[in-house]
C-alpha cells in the first residue's frame, strides 16, 4: 500500500487575521508535492502545522487515512526543514551524521568540497555550506515524508541542481512536500502542485492555472505533468 499525508480543513489564524481558510493538500511516497504563494501566504505556517509546531484554529493530519494528533511527530514518520538552521553550531559533522544515522561517505561522493571537514565543527562552515549538510540530512533520513521550506534560497546554482538530483531520487523513498520562492525549480521537479492565496489551496493542473490566479508569469517552457 503506498504511504499517503493528507493535511484536511486547516484554519489559522493570528489575532483577527485569518491566514489559512480549509486548506487541503495530498502527498505520497514516489511523489513531491510543490506548494506556491507570495510572501506572507502561509507557506511556512502551514509546514509548521504538519509538522506539530504551530497550532491551528482546525485542521486534520492522516498518514494512511490515520489521524496523527496532537504535536508530537515521529522521525520515522515526518521530518522537517525549516527556513532558518537547526543543527547545533558546536557539533562535528562526524557527531551530526552519526545521530542521522547517515554515510559521511555517501555525501561527499556528491559533495566532495564537505571531504576535509568531517572532524570540523559546523561553526567552520559558511551559512551556505551548513544549509547544504541541514537539506542532505532531512532529505537523505529515514521517514516516510519529509518537510522543505525554502531549500533552495541562499543556494549557490550548481548546488541547487545536485539538490534537485537528490529530491528526484529520493522520492522513490519518500513523499516530499516542497516549497520555495525559486518557484521555477519547484515547478520542475514536482508532481503535483499546490498554489496558496487568499488562505486557500489550488491544485495546479495546468500552467496556465497559476498565470489565471495571478502568481508569476513562467516560462512557457515549463509544463506540468497532465
Amino acid at each position: 500500500m503506498n504511504q499517503t499525508l493528507e493535511v484536511d480543513s486547516v484554519i489559522l489564524e493570528f489575532g483577527n487575521k485569518r491566514v489559512l481558510q480549509d486548506v487541503y493538500l495530498k502527498n505520497q511516497i514516489n511523489e513531491i508535492t510543490g506548494i506556491l504563494g507570495r510572501n506572507g501566504a502561509g507557506k511556512s505556517c502551514l509546514l509548521s502545522i504538519i509538522y506539530g509546531k504551530l497550532k491551528p484554529l482546525n485542521g486534520l493530519l492522516r498518514i494512511n487515512n490515520k489521524a496523527i494528533m496532537g504535536s508530537t511527530r515521529r522521525p520515522k514518520e515526518l521530518m522537517y526543514l525549516p527556513q532558518f538552521g537547526f543543527i547545533p553550531k558546536f557539533l562535528t559533522l562526524k557527531r551530526i551524521f552519526k545521530d542521522f544515522k547517515l554515510d559521511f561517505a555517501t555525501f561527499t561522493k556528491e559533495f566532495p568540497e564537505f571531504e576535509p571537514y568531517f572532524n570540523s565543527k559546523l561553526s567552520l562552515l559558511s551559512g551556505g555550506e551548513r544549509r547544504i549538510v541541514e537539506i542532505y540530512l532531512i532529505i537523505s533520513s529515514k521517514t516516510k515524508f519529509c518537510l522543505l521550506d525554502e531549500p533552495f534560497s541562499h543556494i549557490m546554482p550548481i548546488h541547487i541542481e545536485k539538490i534537485k538530483a537528490l529530491l528526484l531520487k529520493e522520492k522513490a523513498n519518500k513523499g516530499i512536500l516542497v516549497t520555495d520562492h525559486m518557484y521555477e525549480d519547484i515547478v520542475g521537479i514536482s508532481d503535483d502542485i499546490y498554489l496558496i492565496k487568499d488562505g486557500k489551496t489550488f491544485l495546479i493542473n495546468h500552467l496556465d492555472d497559476i498565470k489565471s490566479l495571478g502568481y508569476v508569469k513562467l516560462s512557457p517552457d515549463y509544463n506540468l505533468s497532465e
